[in-house]
């Protein structure tokens, strides 16, 4: 698995996809480069300028959205931004994940650092204090209708800015925002002009998430390799299909890249190499083994076309109105989620299609009529013991939640802010049911890696290739052998967990 940075410099350089797990899951901290810092000042000082100008400025001395007909005098503007923020932390539902919160923290101090904001630097430095302080706001499910920004969860954000609302400390305990902000040292904010429609006109939530997904896809697509290997090997299956020739005649990228990995995860496969012979009468195998490179090819390139997005989305500057460099305050649409939306939707498809077609080769090992020669259910006394015949089950139903997952959020819109806000995204909502997506991608493979490893097993005295035998060798340090029946889930949740903890990567490279 990639190294994260122990620190991230924001300012100077882009952040990238890697900086966002490293904050959100790693705990590293921010620094604020004095490039940045810069930015901050001069943006500032031209906000201060419209503020004290005769004419009216939305977000500077207006209200907001539908509201902003109306001109604020100077003696309310404060008071106008703490009401938006409190208003606008209007979510509801169950609270989303600390390393959502905080990545979605650090992609908004990166705007604010743009120089395109107009918020002061003291505002800046007390965000990135609570990054470093491990303090991260309690933000609600539901709320964000991915237009205009992230708003309720980004208002959640900036509630605990003032020292509002609730906040889960870094040793896990929720508490006030206030005590928890006076304990770190931390002075709440004040907000002034123009800050309230910074901190919350954002993309930054589905962004946080979309970069959390592809660092966990890019990783369970790695082991979609190496399960689907090891089916192949299984159930007698021919690897010949998987030649860099035959693939090379649909040059797709990642379809070459997975077959390739198939490929070494098969070399020198004693049980391969029992069946290569005139013996053998099969003549092909199966979709769901012969076509494994192409649906995990398909899933990659999707995949590269979302970090693709990505990076672009991590060196732009969302937020409305923005300030230029020449000075004017200009409203503008950036905050809308739809390329955010679009490609959290289309992971969700291979999500679900990975998923599936692992599902296809387990079911084919646990079948007499199918799996060349196994046991039952790969049980140790079948009729007497099940083997993996529920597991199977668990794979069916969590496939068939993950097809009810790809139906897309950003087809759907609901108009908001008296028709002011009359097209959004849903993006929030793709990310949302992306990140339970991706869970269930992670289980289904867990069962296929229990499931081959055991057949592996059965396949005795041959021996599988070093590659599959590695990983087969791996899952046997947290999990038994072929024998009677025993309590299956605690054995899923430990494949999950060698999944999850990038342990099985890991024996992939090292084998």
């Amino acid at each position: 698995m990639p190294n994260e940075p122990n620190e991230v410099v924001i300012g100077s350089a882009p952040l990238s996809r890697a900086d966002v797990v490293a904050v959100a899951r790693a705990g590293a901290g921010v620094t604020v480069d004095t490039v940045a810092r810069k930015n901050v000042a001069t943006a500032r000082a031209h906000v201060d300028a419209l503020a004290d100008a005769t004419t009216p400025s939305y977000g500077v001395s207006t209200g907001f959205g539908a509201l902003a007909v109306r001109s604020i005098p100077p003696e309310r503007r404060a008071d106008l931004q703490r009401s938006l923020i409190r208003s606008h932390a209007a979510g509801a539902g169950p609270a989303v994940e600390t390393e959502v919160v905080r990545a979605l923290m650090l992609l908004r101090l990166r705007t604010l650092t743009t120089g395109h904001t107009g918020v002061r630097t003291s505002t800046v430095d007390t965000l990135a204090a609570l990054i470093n302080a491990r303090i991260t706001p309690v933000v609600p499910e539901y709320g964000s209708l991915g237009c205009s920004g992230d708003l309720a969860p980004l208002s959640a954000v900036a509630l605990a800015l003032m020292g509002e609302g609730e906040v889960v400390t870094a040793d896990g305990a929720v508490r006030p925002a206030a005590d928890a902000l006076r304990d770190a040292g931390i002075t709440p904010v004040t907000l002034a002009e123009k800050e309230g429609l910074a901190l919350t006109n954002g993309t930054d939530g589905m962004l946080g998430m979309l970069a959390l997904a592809t660092r966990d896809l890019a990783g369970l697509l790695d082991v979609a390799d190496v399960t689907a290997a090891m089916s192949v090997e299984a159930q007698l299956g021919t690897d010949r299909v998987f030649a860099d020739d035959l693939q090379a005649l649909r040059p797709h990228p990642g379809q070459a890249v997975s077959a390739r990995r198939m490929r070494e995860a098969l070399a020198d496969s004693e049980i391969v190499a029992s069946h290569r012979g005139p013996d053998c009468t099969r003549v092909q195998d199966a979709y769901s083994l012969r076509c494994a490179p192409q649906v995990h090819g398909a899933a990659r390139d999707t995949l590269a076309h979302a970090e693709a997005v990505a990076d672009r989305e991590l060196v732009s500057a969302v937020d409305n109105p923005v300030v230029l460099a020449d000075g004017r305050v200009e409203s503008n649409g950036n905050f809308h989620g739809a390329p955010l939306g679009y490609v959290l939707d289309f992971l969700a498809i291979p999500v679900a299609d990975v998923a599936s077609i692992a599902e296809r080769r387990t079911d084919r090992m646990l079948d007499v009529a199918r799996s060349h020669g196994l046991p039952a259910f790969l049980a140790d006394d079948p009729g007497v013991d099940s083997g993996h015949m529920i597991a199977q089950y668990t794979q069916a139903g969590i496939v068939s939640e993950l097809k009810r997952l790809a139906t897309p959020s950003s087809v759907d819109s609901i108009p908001s802010s008296a028709m002011q806000e009359d097209h959004v995204s849903m993006g929030w909502s793709a990310a949302r049911k992306l990140r339970r997506g991706i869970d269930g991608l992670r289980t289904v493979l867990a069962v296929e890696l229990l499931t081959a490893a055991r057949a592996l097993d059965l396949r005795a005295p041959l021996e599988p290739a070093p590659v599959t035998g590695a990983v087969r060798d791996l899952l046997r340090t947290r999990v038994g052998g072929p024998g009677p029946d025993r309590h299956l889930a605690p054995e899923i949740a430990a494949a999950e967990e060698l999944i999850a903890s990038g342990a099985v990567q890991n024996c992939v490279e090292e084998a």
